[in-house]
């Protein structure tokens, strides 16, 4: 076992883990925080984002061990005070969203960009979500959310 001490949507723990423990595995099934999904488990389809001090990251590729002395954010960290994010308020609005499976590493990788003000064209939303899968939506309805939530 190894100690890990690591802050968690602002909450600070310290855990013992074994060395080979998956991040996305201590997200789910230590601390109970189940947006994260695991969908490929080998980083290519972005269902198990969070974002590491700051940064999309796949947790499904990290050790728990590798988030010592960090500050990871998942999905249910995006609500402010109850009130959805914009993200989610304009994939909603757009139905940006079909089964939701994707929908968390969707959010977690868009974040960061719909949070800095800056507004984004239809071609950077494309480029923002490249790396995440969805065998839903066919994408447009994602893309018209992530402009629209640019603007907010």
């Amino acid at each position: 076992m190894t100690a890990v001490s690591l802050t968690v949507n602002g909450i600070a723990y310290e855990l013992d883990v074994p060395p080979r423990l998956l991040l996305a595995d201590l997200l789910r099934e230590r601390l109970g925080l189940t947006g994260t999904k695991i969908g490929c488990a080998m980083g290519a389809c972005g269902a198990c984002t969070v974002l590491l001090d700051g940064e999309p990251a796949r947790a499904c590729l990290l050790f728990a061990v590798q988030a010592h002395d960090r500050h990871v954010r998942t999905v249910e960290d995006l609500s402010a005070g109850g009130e959805p994010h914009p993200l989610q308020v304009a994939l909603r609005e757009h139905h940006g969203l079909q089964c939701g499976y994707c929908t968390p590493g969707m959010l977690m990788a868009l974040a960061p960009l719909i949070e800095s003000g800056q507004p984004l064209d239809r071609d950077a939303a494309r480029e923002a979500i490249a790396g995440n899968l969805c065998r839903c939506t066919g994408y447009e309805t994602i893309v018209d959310a992530v402009v629209e939530a640019s603007r907010r």
